[in-house]
């Protein structure tokens, strides 16, 4: 794993002051960030999520998906702790890039699910890795990960690779009208840990910001 740390600097953001360090993957050329809060290294497990980039969602406020409400919900909550961190890894559209993504989203407006629009592009349903991880958190020094998500593969395949897990925190939030087929896809084909009926939903605040 060629992943070199870069710098690191003070982002103030509306839930607090973070650190941002910043990657980059000296094999594949792409830069990946890191936000922290508090003190983060030693033993005690820190308070965490591995976020997948999403442009449309984390950027442009698509309704889409849940990607931006839980990146939102997820710095807030480490906010709330006074400690955490949060690693932003650029892998778009569960690993196929953007362009794919909206090729995928073309097909899905057709009728197709999300995990079919990608095996329609001849892509696997998660093509993401989570190996990079273990290079960003030994440089941060965290041993271990409270973390947020509701896929119990990523949870699986960063113990694979190394990350000490030891708690899977759900993180529901940012249901509307326009996500419900694609959580329920999520849950029923990628096993993700959630119902729909488990889902904070988006205020009616966040929904008119995004239209």
């Amino acid at each position: 794993m060629t992943i070199r740390f870069i710098a690191a600097s003070r982002l103030p953001t509306p839930w607090a002051t973070f650190t941002l360090h910043g990657f980059e993957d000296e094999a594949t050329g792409k830069d990946h960030v890191a936000l922290t809060l508090g003190d983060v290294s030693g033993d005690a497990p820190v308070l965490g999520r591995v976020h997948s980039e999403c442009l449309t969602g984390d950027a442009l406020f698509s309704m889409r998906c849940d990607c931006g409400y839980q990146l939102q919900e997820a710095l807030k909550r480490i906010a709330e702790q006074g400690c955490g961190v949060l690693l932003y890894l650029r892998q778009e559209g569960r690993g196929i890039g953007l362009l794919n993504k909206i090729r995928a989203y073309h097909l899905q407006d057709g009728g197709a699910d999300t995990v079919e629009a990608n095996e329609q592009l001849g892509f696997g349903a998660d093509m993401r890795r989570y190996d990079l991880c273990v290079p960003m958190l030994d440089h941060l020094g965290v041993k271990a990960l409270r973390l947020m998500t509701n896929n119990p593969r990523k949870v699986d395949a960063l113990s694979r690779d190394g990350v000490n897990v030891v708690e899977r925190v759900g993180l529901t939030t940012g249901l509307n009208p326009h996500n419900e087929h694609y959580l329920s896809t999520k849950a029923g084909k990628l096993g993700h840990m959630m119902t729909l009926g488990d889902f904070t939903p988006a205020s009616a605040v966040d929904i008119e910001r995004k239209r």
